[in-house]
């Protein structure tokens, strides 16, 4: 399995990207091969003016076209995802999605902004056809402690509990899913059936 997670802070130090990270760690450890973005990886420029022929920008579709799946995370700013976030996400094309499972989370300064997840950042992945879009987990910013010197990053007990068992659920529907048939090996089993009419 292979999965991206995608960023989409433009901050330096994010609570979004603390969740995203605890998600990282999870999958690696159950066997799920992992390639991370952050929004800021991509020069601005690149963003504002819809570069769909930057390098980082090709890269980033070719590494959606082979994923199975994709991990999102975004700050709630103004009742809606992050901005950068969404302009990366308009540079894909409309069926970027398709055929993959997403697992979106998001974190915000209280629960006004859970539904920003339903009505601000689902739309634009439905629109890019994800096949199947979890329930995803909205945290508080105030349940999600920065690591430090002394101790690693660290999630309220409830939170911790909602994002393993959304992660449980993305790994399940990860292996759910169909394999893709080597178009090769199609051809050779049609050659070889035995047609009968």
């Amino acid at each position: 399995m292979y999965v991206l997670t995608l960023a989409g802070s433009p901050s330096q130090r994010s609570r979004s990207a603390v969740l995203l990270d605890v998600a990282r760690d999870w999958l690696q450890r159950h066997g799920v091969e992992v390639r991370s973005y952050q929004v800021r990886d991509f020069p601005a420029e690149d963003l504002l003016h819809a570069r769909f022929d930057s390098p980082l920008v090709l890269e980033l579709l070719e590494q959606v076209a082979r994923a199975d799946g994709l991990v999102i995370a975004t700050p709630v700013y103004k009742a809606s995802i992050a901005g950068a976030l969404k302009v990366l996400l308009d540079l894909l094309p409309e069926r970027a999605l398709s055929h993959k499972v997403v697992l979106p989370l998001a974190t915000g300064g209280s629960n006004a902004h859970m539904l920003a997840v339903d009505y601000a950042l689902k739309p634009v992945l439905a629109a890019l056809k994800a096949q199947e879009m979890l329930q995803g987990v909205f945290a508080e910013d105030s349940q999600i402690a920065y690591a430090s010197a002394e101790t690693p990053a660290q999630l309220a007990p409830a939170l911790e509990q909602r994002l393993l068992e959304a992660l449980e659920q993305f790994h399940g529907a990860l292996a759910r899913r169909p394999r893709p048939i080597d178009p090769e090996l199609l051809n050779e089993r049609l050659l070889k059936a035995r047609w009968s009419i």
